[in-house]
């Protein structure tokens, strides 16, 4: 690869990583407005200071890059998906550390991965006596994290050519409408009809159960944000259970459900297609595996007598099963609770959070398409054994549409699922090697590598370096569903090879 040609790769790579990181120094204007107006000075000039570098490092690198002579390709675009994340998660932790309320720049680096990755493990001290403007930008990196930067950048920019390579590499797949930048808006329109409803409704909440209205209304607009995004993010230390409420409890499942479901399904249904909910294979795969995934978690739970009723089995168990496998991270018990559960509930659990969601929705894990399209050939292939070959059809999946299951299809699941589990051993073992109890530290690498957020207390300001580094590495892993990463690690090599 001539030094020319590399030259031109950085040119390009860098003019729209620049445009990304501008977007999200625009996007700390909210929590800056928020600090000012309950005069949270010292919170201010955080996100001041958050602001300043934001423009100072994008802008310089717009105006050096601004004259780049080539088109963005296939592998440009997966690059900048997997590279602005890494300069995103750096810059945007400024303001975090500067508040005080972490041990160290790594820990916060921590909390904006996984507040992009919409995965939930944090390392924060002190959530007590947090700001308001801080939880509105911890509230902030989940929402903006579950559409995807990229996806906002699309949304309000000019000139973001070459979107759609970038868009498939932060994990999107789907096309709305005729245009990724439409798509894009699209996404932020349902997003934003969903903020308005589930934000009132989470007010409403607050209100009876004695929350003063500011409050209400803050705690409504962050847990929505948080829950929406399947974040997991809470403002209170004690997540969901701070609320002692079977209301909000209720809410927050309601809207982490549908926020795990494909935009495309939620588009659908807006343009009164509703057939498309038990049509859809995500959905169909999801109400089989949360079924299968319950009633192993809930004969843990009883066979350990964990729960003395069917309420309490629902409300803990049931919560906790349901907040995993939407990948969200939302819990009403405290992270040691889980050791009363006994190996069976916990392999349930793990379980749900490595099957994850829907794709091209905010939650992470494998998803329900792929396990479905392996269940679907898995049952046809069995089937074959016992049929002529004059009988044998090609076999159909629903998907907005009806979709050939051909190898290539069932090839592409299994890839991406082989990947997961693949890193998710590496994981297991690494985490192994400080000695931690195998149940424990698998449920925990679910967690971050399927985006979850769910603990069982090894997350924490104590545990050791590699594996914060280990967690956050799996975390963007599994919110970029691998190709991009690849592309980022391989593309010195590919590039020279191409040439």
């Amino acid at each position: 690869m001539s030094k020319k040609t590399v030259y031109s790769d950085l040119k390009i790579i860098n003019y729209y990583t620049a445009k990304i990181v501008e977007t999200m120094g625009w996007v700390m204007t909210i929590p800056l407005v928020t600090a000012l107006i309950f005069e949270e000075w010292n919170t201010a000039i955080d996100f001041g200071i958050g602001m300043a570098i934001s423009f100072v490092f994008g802008f310089t690198l717009e105006i050096l890059c601004r004259d780049h002579q080539k088109e963005m390709d296939w592998l440009h675009g997966m690059f900048i998906a997997a590279y602005a994340w890494i300069i995103l998660i750096i810059i945007d932790a400024i303001p975090g550390y500067l508040s005080g309320h972490y041990l160290s720049f790594l820990d916060a680096v921590f909390d904006v991965m996984s507040g992009f990755t919409t995965t939930g493990l944090v390392l924060i001290q002190r959530m007590y006596d947090l700001s308001i403007g801080m939880n509105m930008w911890r509230a902030l990196l989940t929402f903006v994290g579950g559409q995807g930067m990229i996806v906002l950048s699309l949304s309000f920019l000019i000139g973001m050519r070459g979107g759609y390579m970038m868009y498939i590499g932060e994990g999107k797949s789907e096309k709305l409408l005729p245009s990724f930048t439409k798509t894009a808006r699209a996404i932020w329109d349902i997003s934003l009809i969903y903020l308005a409803v589930g934000t009132i409704a989470l007010f409403i909440a607050g209100l009876v159960i004695g929350l003063k209205p500011v409050s209400a209304l803050l705690n409504g607009i962050w847990i929505f944000m948080s829950a929406w995004s399947t974040g997991g993010f809470a403002p209170h230390s004690q997540n969901i259970l701070y609320y002692h409420s079977m209301l909000y409890m209720l809410i927050t499942m309601v809207i982490f459900i549908i926020g795990s479901f494909n935009f495309a399904l939620h588009y659908a249904v807006m343009n009164k297609n509703r057939k498309e909910i038990y049509k859809n294979i995500e959905t169909q795969s999801f109400f089989i595996t949360v079924l299968i995934t319950f009633t192993i978690v809930a004969v843990g739970l009883v066979r350990n007598n964990v729960y003395p009723n069917a309420v309490i089995l629902f409300t803990k168990g049931f919560y906790q099963l349901i907040s995993a496998h939407t990948t969200t991270g939302f819990m009403n018990i405290y992270p040691s609770q889980f050791g009363s559960w006994g190996t069976l509930a916990m392999v349930g659990i793990t379980i749900a959070m490595l099957i994850g969601g829907s794709t091209s929705s905010t939650a992470g894990g494998i998803k329900g398409m792929r396990i479905g399209i392996i269940a679907k050939s898995f049952v046809f292939e069995t089937k074959k054994l016992f049929m002529s070959s004059k009988t044998i059809k090609v076999q159909k999946f629903h998907n907005q549409e009806d979709i050939d299951l051909d190898n290539e299809v069932i090839k592409n699941a299994m890839v991406i699922t082989m990947m997961y589990i693949l890193s998710f051993v590496v994981g297991l073992i690494i985490t192994l090697i400080y000695k931690y109890p195998i149940e424990k530290a698998a449920f925990e690498v679910a967690s971050a590598l399927g985006n979850v957020g769910l603990s069982t207390g090894i997350t924490s300001p104590s545990m050791p370096d590699v594996l914060k580094v280990l967690f956050i590495i799996l975390m963007w892993v599994g919110r970029l569903e691998f190709m991009a990463v690849i592309a980022f690690v391989a593309y010195p090599f590919m590039g020279a090879k191409r040439r």
